[in-house]
This record gives C-alpha cells, sequence and structure tokens, in this order.
C-alpha cells in the first residue's frame, strides 16, 4: 500500500508541473499570427527596387560606320528646315575653341603647348630672324663661298630645234616665241643651237650662240640682234 500511495504522490508532483492549457487550437494560431505581424511591422521597410534602365539608343550604323549615317542624318534635318532657325553647320564643320592656360584636366598640359618656363613660355616674346638663343646662329657658323651677281641677266632659253614650228621666210620675233609659249614677253631671249633646223628663216633675239648662229645662215636664214 505504501509503494501505491508514493506512485500516486509523484503523479500528482508533475501535474502540478505541466503548465496549464491557456486555450483552444485555433487561440494560439491567432496569437501565433499577431506576434509574426508585430515582428514584420518593427522590421525596416524595404527599398523599392529601382526600374530596369532603357536600353542604349544605337545609330544605325551603315556599311563605312556610324559617322556617315549622322552625316546622313544632318543633311535630312537640313532638307527639312523651314527657317533660319533650322540652319545648323555640318557635322565636323565647327570645333571647339582651344582654351590654353586652363591646367592638366583642359587636354592642354600644364603649360598650355609652351613647353618649359622661360622667355619663350612668357606673352609679347618675338626674336629676330636667325636667332639661336644668344648662341653663334647658323648663318654664322659656316664658311661663306662665292657672291650673286646682281647684276646677271636672265634669258630665256630657245634651241634651233624649235625654230621649225614657223613656216619657211617667216620672222621669228620675241613676240611670235611669247604667242607659241617657247619664251616669255618679260624676259630676253636667247638662241642656241641644240637640234637642226631645216627652213630659212629670219630670226631676231637678244642674243645668239655661234653654233646657232652658223645653223640658221646655214640654212640660209638670218640672225638679227636686238639691243638690250
Amino acid at each position: 500500500m505504501a509503494e501505491k500511495k508514493d506512485k500516486k504522490d509523484k503523479k500528482d508532483k508533475k501535474d502540478k508541473k505541466k503548465p496549464a492549457s491557456t486555450g483552444s487550437a485555433t487561440d494560439r494560431s491567432a496569437a501565433k499570427k499577431s506576434g509574426r505581424e508585430k515582428a514584420a511591422a518593427a522590421r525596416p521597410a524595404r527599398k523599392v527596387a529601382r526600374p530596369a534602365a532603357r536600353p542604349r539608343r544605337e545609330e544605325p550604323e551603315t556599311a563605312a560606320g556610324p559617322e556617315p549615317a549622322r552625316v546622313a542624318e544632318t543633311a535630312a534635318k537640313q532638307a527639312e528646315a523651314t527657317g533660319i532657325h533650322d540652319l545648323r553647320p555640318s557635322v565636323g564643320a565647327t570645333h571647339s575653341r582651344k582654351r590654353v592656360g586652363r591646367g592638366p584636366g583642359s587636354g592642354h598640359g600644364k603649360t598650355a603647348g609652351r613647353g618649359s618656363k622661360g622667355q619663350k613660355s612668357r606673352s609679347g616674346y618675338r626674336h629676330q630672324r636667325g636667332f639661336e638663343g644668344g648662341q653663334m646662329p647658323l648663318h654664322r657658323r659656316v664658311p661663306k663661298r662665292g657672291f650673286t651677281n646682281i647684276f646677271r641677266i636672265e634669258y630665256d632659253i630657245v634651241n634651233i630645234s624649235d625654230l621649225n614650228r614657223f613656216e619657211a621666210g617667216a620672222a621669228v620675233t620675241p613676240e611670235s616665241l611669247a604667242g607659241m609659249r617657247l619664251a616669255r614677253k618679260s624676259r630676253p631671249v636667247k638662241i642656241l643651237g641644240d637640234g637642226a633646223i631645216d627652213r630659212a628663216l629670219t630670226v631676231s633675239a637678244h642674243k645668239f650662240s655661234a653654233g646657232a648662229r652658223a645653223r640658221i645662215e646655214a640654212a640660209g636664214g638670218r640672225c638679227e640682234v636686238i639691243p638690250r
């Protein structure tokens, strides 16, 4: 009897330890749902997703590339122009002005294309022709040879083979030679003996070579010297 009584006491103790039921299963599920809602309200709101970026508008490419297509588009817009306010310069016709002295970010360097520091980088710098920074210039370093004759006369050269263009017995003058583009009106004419002449001509020129004179006279012609 004592053993049965001990078992009964232990069972009563276990029943006391178990918590009492607070309600039905429906009440318990509602309590869990309200707890989840409270936790969701306590969490920070999620960021709204950004809309997808629009696809990049690509220019129609032709066989030669996108540049001719842009030129054609500009030409079409100019053709549709209805007034002066619609006129635009052609693609590539205008360029941005070169802004110097605006630092390395301008694309023209720290010194704006003027090299390093010094006299040549300052505004207002000028020098005389041949100046080489103070050293002996080239035109004074090299030796001088010969001279230029300021009284030299430049002649237009005509060979006797060119005189066969004239008819036999004709008078050849500097004006007639200029008319056939064999000489210029502004320069004196000299006849040289290159080639052969097969007709008699009266040739008037400012100078004759000995060989040219001999061959003209051998062909029955005559030479007349025009004084300068």
